[in-house]
């Protein structure tokens, strides 16, 4: 199996209230997108990159990225799924598995990469990985804003809609 990893960080960063992609945006002394790469690269599995980058945002992040070693830099386009394609169309020739991860999850630890690939690898055909919720959630009745009872949260987990099998 040849691994590749395609981080999306195309984001215009308008819901984050900055004038800048939200890649781009400093956390703890780093962009988003180089404490995403740098927790990627953490990874011990042998993989390529491919960093999906906004519109005229290229050159900014391959200067961010030049000590990362050997990453990939493409331009995204103007949905989330154009710029998904758009990594997609740079994996290396004979890429049979792509994880795609979004840079603004940039923390993320190394061994939700590991379950998503042993998932994979063990013939899930997709998987979406899953966190508990630990926020307390309450209902709020939108006519009168008032609000209802506290939502069980052990019915609720943090995931993109998906009919693909789940793993925690």
């Amino acid at each position: 199996m040849t691994t590749a990893v395609v981080i999306v960080a195309a984001g215009s960063g308008t819901r984050l209230g900055s004038n800048q992609p939200k890649a781009f945006v400093s956390l703890a002394g780093a962009t988003l997108l180089e404490q995403c790469v740098a927790a990627v690269q953490a990874w011990s599995r042998p993989f390529s990159l491919v960093v999906v980058a906004p519109p005229g945002w290229e050159t900014p992040a391959r200067q961010l990225l030049a000590s990362h070693g050997d990453v990939t830099v493409v331009t995204g386009g103007e949905t989330r799924t154009d710029s998904v394609r758009a990594g997609l169309g740079a994996l290396p020739a004979g890429t049979t598995t792509v994880l795609i991860h979004d840079a603004a999850r940039a923390l993320t630890p190394v061994a939700v990469f590991d379950r998503v690939l042993d998932a994979l690898t063990s013939g899930a055909q997709g998987v979406v990985p899953q966190i508990p919720v630990v926020d307390t959630l309450i209902s709020v009745d939108r006519s009168s804003m008032a609000t209802g009872d506290a939502v069980d949260l052990s019915l609720i987990r943090i995931s993109e809609p998906t009919r693909l099998r789940r793993i925690s």
